[in-house]
């Protein structure tokens, strides 16, 4: 978004010089100017529509623990990022957080590991690169050493 500002920005500013350098008595001066302003509305237009669709595919679900093992806590995915809140489970020697669709061990395969989670720290944040989350209905806290889905969350 930020591109996109400074790429108006600048676009508005060479209109400005080039017309305040050529403006002569015909009113021509006057008609680039507002074609520039509109340009620089449909811009922001355009900006504020991509915040809203970012905002929009945000999906979220509350954490359940699975195979007798303690999860909580909620889950945003976006396209972005995973965002863990209140989050809390079971202690586990190898803890990560995947996307999934279903939660058994064929599902976590199928899935996209993201990163190793802390069972103790309550907000967590992971960067997603290059992950299409469209695909995905489910995050899943598994320990990969032991195997074991600790819990899950489906996404709405």
């Amino acid at each position: 978004m930020r591109k996109t500002a400074l790429a108006s920005a600048a676009v508005l500013t060479a209109t400005l010089l080039l017309t305040g350098c050529g403006a002569d008595d015909d009113g021509s001066g006057d008609a680039m100017s507002e074609q520039s302003m509109s340009s620089q509305e449909q811009s922001e237009d355009m900006t504020e529509d991509m915040g809203d669709d970012m905002a929009a595919e945000a999906r979220t679900g509350t954490f359940e623990g699975l195979n007798d093992k303690a999860v909580a806590g909620t889950v945003e995915v976006s396209a972005t990022e995973v965002v863990l809140s209140g989050y809390s489970s079971d202690e586990g020697p190898d803890l990560h957080v995947y996307l999934t669709n279903g939660t058994d061990e064929a599902a976590v395969a199928a899935g996209t590991e993201i990163d190793v989670v802390a069972f103790d720290e309550a907000s967590q944040t992971f960067a997603l690169d290059g992950v299409d989350v469209a695909g995905y209905d489910t995050v899943v806290i598994h320990c990969d050493k032991a195997k074991a889905v600790f819990g899950a969350a489906a996404l709405a």
